[in-house]
């Protein structure tokens, strides 16, 4: 579905990352493995083109919060590939304080944690739409969450030491809008921007956390990394080139 096309994938070393890779390259795309840590993309790129007999993962180092970081990905993608097709902004920067309770968050925190993550994707989206319209098409994917749609539900936290963090919160719905900003900003180009909003990933969380989670799940409870590959594949191809400012849920109908 995706015949060559040429996608940066930031964090592209994490859980998500890998696995959105992977997706990307099954279907014929080539995976630029955009991650801040270049020796954990290299290994990373090592072991997918091991696992999919593939050559279509291209390791890169990119810090999301670097104006220069960015243009200078940039360049070097355009440079070897001649284009750039999409971004798929996944990084999830944050400092050692984030995934504080709601009064244990200092201002400080907060602030720097919105400006990690969420500045990151509205410098990411920026400077990649400026490239995208120099050369006339391109698509920013903005990687969201169910809890930018919906009010935390704080009961499935009980009983474990975890719970939402509320620059989460944040930043996961502001980037909805901001991706939205941008469709309205370059109406009448050929630029894209949408969001692929994701439940809960399985990553180890405990298992009074997993019982209480899946009550609000139709099937399956919480997704595997896997799992959500299909519908940014989808977002990718060509299928949804009418596809623009919409927010892609893949969450088992838990935010219904």
């Amino acid at each position: 579905m995706l015949n060559e096309k040429v996608v940066v994938v930031t964090g592209g070393a994490g859980l998500l990352g890998q696995a959105f890779s992977r997706s990307i390259a099954s279907e014929n795309g080539i995976v630029i493995v955009a991650d801040v840590d270049e020796d954990r993309a290299m290994e990373v790129c090592t072991k997918l083109s091991s696992d999919a007999r593939s050559n279509s993962f291209v390791p890169e180092k990119v810090d999301i919060t670097s104006k220069e970081s960015l243009q200078a990905l940039i360049q070097r993608i355009f440079k070897r590939f001649g284009r750039i097709d999409a971004v798929v902004n996944n990084a999830y920067p944050r400092n050692k304080n984030y995934g504080r309770h709601l009064e244990d968050v200092e201002y400080a925190d907060f602030c720097e944690n919105v400006n990690l993550h969420l500045g990151g994707y509205f410098l990411s989206t920026q400077q990649f739409a400026l490239f995208f319209k120099r050369q006339n098409f391109g698509h920013v994917i903005n990687v969201s969450s169910i809890y930018g749609l919906v009010a935390p539900r704080f009961e499935i936290y009980e009983n474990t030491s975890m719970t939402m963090p509320v620059e989460y919160a944040a930043i996961k719905s502001a980037l909805q809008h901001l991706s939205i900003y941008f469709m309205r900003y370059y109406k009448g180009t050929a630029l894209r921007f949408n969001c692929l909003v994701p439940g809960g990933i399985l990553d180890g969380q405990p298992r009074a956390f997993l019982e209480a989670y899946s009550k609000f799940s139709q099937t399956k409870g919480m997704l595997l990394p896997e799992d959500v590959g299909g519908a940014l594949v989808f977002l990718l191809s060509d299928q949804s080139r009418y596809v623009n400012g919409h927010n892609l849920v893949v969450d088992d109908g838990w935010s219904v």
